[in-house]
C-alpha cells in the first residue's frame, strides 16, 4: 500500500493529476491503478474518476507487481534504501538483467531474493544500466513511478565515473561528443560515426603520469558503451577493455567505476548524493600514479 498525505495547496485537484504531480504516477500506471488496483482516501475506497482530494486527505493505492525474476541468493552491497529506490554498489562480472531464461545470477534476481528474504513487496526496476563489468553506482527504482521520474531525462541523475587508461596528452578538461552507433561488423561493439545517436562525455584528468592516466567523467546522455567508445576513438581505450582494444596486462576487466551519483528524490524532493570507493583492482593501479 503506497500513501500520500494531501498538501494544502493541492486541495481541490482532481485525484489522477494530484497522483501525477505528487506521486509521480504516469498516465499508463494511473491507469493500470483505476482498473486493477485499489484506492482509497482516508480508509474510504473512492473512484479514482471522480474524486477530488481535499487538504490532509491520507491517498492510498495498491497495486500488486507481478514478477517473473527467479531469487538469486547473493550478497548485495546497499548504499542506500527507502520504501522508494534502493542505491547498489555493484561489483564487476554482474549483468543487470537476464540474457536469457536459463540465467538468474543477475542484479535484479539477487535483488528478488533480498525482497524475499527481508519481507518486501517491491519491484525491481532498475534506472540505468552498467556493462557486466564496469562497478560501482546504481539506482534501482522499487515502484514503476520511480523509474519514469528518474528518467524522464538523462539528467535527472548526474553520473560520474572514473577510468584509468595508458598516458593521456590531451587538456586537462575538455568534452567528447562524438555521435554512437552500432559497429556494421559487431552486434556488441559500437563507434563513433556520424549516423549515430548524439553522445556527449565531459572528462577531466585527475592524474597522470609517463605510463598512466586517471579521469574522472560525467555523462550528459547515456549511449551503450559510452566512455570505453568515446575514449577508445580519442586513442586512450580503458585498461583492460580487450573489446576496444585496451592494454589488458594490469587488469582483467575494463577499468571503469561509477564512482557518484547525485539526484533529487522524486518523492520527498530532498538532493542526494553517493558515493562508492574505487575496487580493489583498480585502487592498485590508480595508486601508481
Amino acid at each position: 500500500m503506497v500513501k500520500f498525505t494531501v498538501p494544502p495547496e493541492a486541495a481541490g485537484m482532481k485525484l489522477r493529476f494530484f497522483l501525477k504531480n505528487y506521486a509521480q504516477v504516469s498516465t499508463t500506471l494511473w491507469k493500470k491503478i483505476k482498473w486493477h488496483g485499489l484506492l482509497t482516501a482516508n480508509g474510504n475506497a473512492i473512484n479514482g474518476a471522480l474524486y477530488r482530494v481535499q487538504a490532509g486527505d491520507e491517498i492510498c493505492y495498491e497495486l500488486e507487481e507481478k514478477s517473473t525474476l527467479i531469487p538469486f541468493f547473493s550478497p548485495l552491497e546497499i548504499i542506500y534504501e527507502d520504501e522508494w529506490l534502493l542505491v547498489i554498489n555493484k561489483p564487476q562480472d554482474l549483468l543487470i538483467h537476464p540474457t536469457s531464461l536459463a540465467c538468474c545470477k543477475t542484479l535484479v534476481n539477487i535483488i528478488a531474493a533480498y525482497y524475499e528474504t527481508s519481507g518486501q513487496k517491491a519491484g525491481c526496476h532498475p534506472v540505468y544500466r552498467l556493462d557486466r563489468n564496469t562497478t560501482g553506482l546504481i539506482v534501482v527504482a522499487k515502484r514503476p513511478q520511480i523509474q519514469y521520474a528518474l528518467t524522464k531525462s538523462h539528467g535527472m541523475i548526474e553520473r560520474f565515473y572514473i577510468a584509468l587508461t595508458k598516458y593521456c596528452p590531451l587538456p586537462q578538461k575538455g568534452i567528447f561528443d562524438g555521435p554512437i552507433a552500432r559497429a556494421t561488423d559487431s552486434i556488441i561493439k559500437r563507434c563513433v560515426s556520424p549516423n549515430g545517436q548524439m553522445a556527449i562525455t565531459h572528462y577531466e584528468i585527475q592524474k597522470s603520469n609517463s605510463n598512466l592516466s586517471c579521469w574522472r567523467l560525467k555523462l550528459s546522455t547515456g549511449r551503450t558503451h559510452q566512455i570505453r567508445v568515446h575514449l577508445a576513438h580519442a586513442g586512450f581505450p580503458l585498461l583492460g577493455d580487450d573489446l576496444y582494444g585496451g592494454d589488458c596486462q594490469l587488469i582483467a576487466r575494463q577499468a571503469l567505476h561509477a564512482k557518484k551519483i547525485v539526484f533529487t528524490h522524486p518523492i520527498s524532493g530532498q538532493k542526494l548524493c553517493f558515493t562508492a570507493p574505487l575496487p580493489e583492482d583498480m585502487a592498485k593501479i590508480e595508486a601508481l600514479i
